[in-house]
C-alpha cells in the first residue's frame, strides 16, 4: 500500500512530502472545492470521490489522464460510464473529481478525451 502522505506524483516527478495529502483534505473541503466548480455534491458525487480516493491510497497516482477515466467508466459502467460521469461534472470527470476529492492532477489530464474540458 502507498502511504500518499510521503508521496505524491506531480508532473512526471515524485516530491515526498507534499502538502497536498489526505490529512489535509475533508468532506468541508470537498464540499467547497465543489462549490467553487458549481456543483451541489449529492450521494452519486461522494460514490466517485471515495472511489478516487480509495484507488489513489491503493495503487498510488494514476499514470495520466486516460487511466483514471478508464478506471471511473469501468467502475460506474452500470449507472452509464462516461456519460454519467460527465453529468456529474461537466467540465471534466478526471479534472473536477480530482480536484474535488482533494488528489493532484494526473499528467495529460487538461486533454479533453481524457476527460477534462478547461
Amino acid at each position: 500500500m502507498y502511504d500518499i502522505n510521503q508521496i505524491v506524483e506531480r508532473e512526471g516527478r515524485v516530491v515526498e512530502g507534499d502538502p497536498l495529502d489526505f490529512e489535509n483534505w475533508s468532506e468541508l473541503a470537498a464540499q467547497k472545492s465543489a462549490a467553487e466548480e458549481g456543483i451541489d455534491l449529492s450521494k452519486e458525487h461522494w460514490e466517485v470521490i471515495n472511489f478516487l480516493r480509495d484507488n489513489y491510497q491503493r495503487c498510488g497516482p494514476c499514470p495520466n489522464g486516460r487511466a483514471v477515466l478508464g478506471l471511473l467508466e469501468e467502475n460506474f459502467i452500470r449507472q452509464g460510464g462516461k456519460k454519467y460521469l460527465y453529468h456529474l461534472f461537466p467540465r471534466g470527470p478526471v479534472v473536477q473529481a480530482c480536484k474535488i476529492a482533494g488528489l493532484p492532477l494526473p499528467p495529460y489530464s487538461a486533454d479533453a478525451s481524457f476527460g477534462s474540458v478547461m
